[in-house]
């Protein structure tokens, strides 16, 4: 399949959380058929929470996993298994343990909200994807948040204060209304140029077949 001419970048939309680990997977293999198809793009992360009602603690995941889904021990280990190796292939550690925990994001995304204003957004939110999957960190914690936005190119004081004010906190409810309203009820939901919708983690080359659809 040839590959049509791209004078400039497109632009992507990713509505995501950060406690998603198919939404890892999911940018992985996006990225992955960019550099394939030779596609440069312009990458926007939209939030979503798994659980906006979540306390500020967290839940012991395996214990929010069963009694959200009724899964059995075996068909969670089962999904374990699988994310490490799919992030294996992807170049991503996933590390998960009998004591991990999820955590309640909305925080997170305001930081996100922020960094965007600075161009830093992208760099931040795989920084936190790395600090809960691989690290094990809170990522409701401020201090924890504050540290991954200098990791990110951003300045530790502002981030305490912007998590602080909540000063983002209607932006964040906004662009989450704006998704629900747009239908999506799943992450990760990638928007390629405003215009074609692709939800669930789809592999490389499905990624491939929708970006070189939208070019032509």
């Amino acid at each position: 399949m040839s590959l049509p001419a791209n004078d400039g970048n497109i632009r992507i939309d990713i509505v995501s959380d950060v406690v998603c680990p198919w939404c890892v997977v999911g940018f992985l293999q996006l990225q992955q058929a960019l550099r394939e198809c030779g596609i440069g793009a312009d990458v926007h992360w939209q939030p979503f929470e798994l659980n906006p009602a979540m306390a500020g603690e967290g839940e012991q995941l395996d214990s929010h996993l069963q009694n959200k889904y009724a899964s059995t021990d075996v068909q969670r280990q089962a999904i374990r298994d699988q994310l490490v190796t799919v992030g294996d292939s992807l170049g991503f550690k996933f590390h998960f343990d009998d004591e991990m925990r999820i955590y309640n994001t909305f925080d997170a995304h305001q930081l996100l909200h922020w960094a965007a204003t600075f161009g830093r957004q992208h760099e931040l939110k795989i920084t936190l994807f790395h600090c809960y999957f691989t690290r094990g960190r809170d990522v409701s914690d401020h201090d924890v948040l504050a540290n991954a936005a200098v990791e990110a190119g951003l300045d530790f004081e502002e981030a305490l204060l912007v998590l602080g004010d909540q000063r983002y906190a209607e932006a964040v409810r906004e662009a989450q209304r704006v998704s629900i309203s747009g239908g999506i009820q799943g992450v990760p939901a990638v928007i390629i140029d405003q215009r074609e919708l692709l939800v669930g983690a789809q592999g490389v080359e499905k990624y491939k077949e929708a970006l070189i659809s939208s070019l032509s």
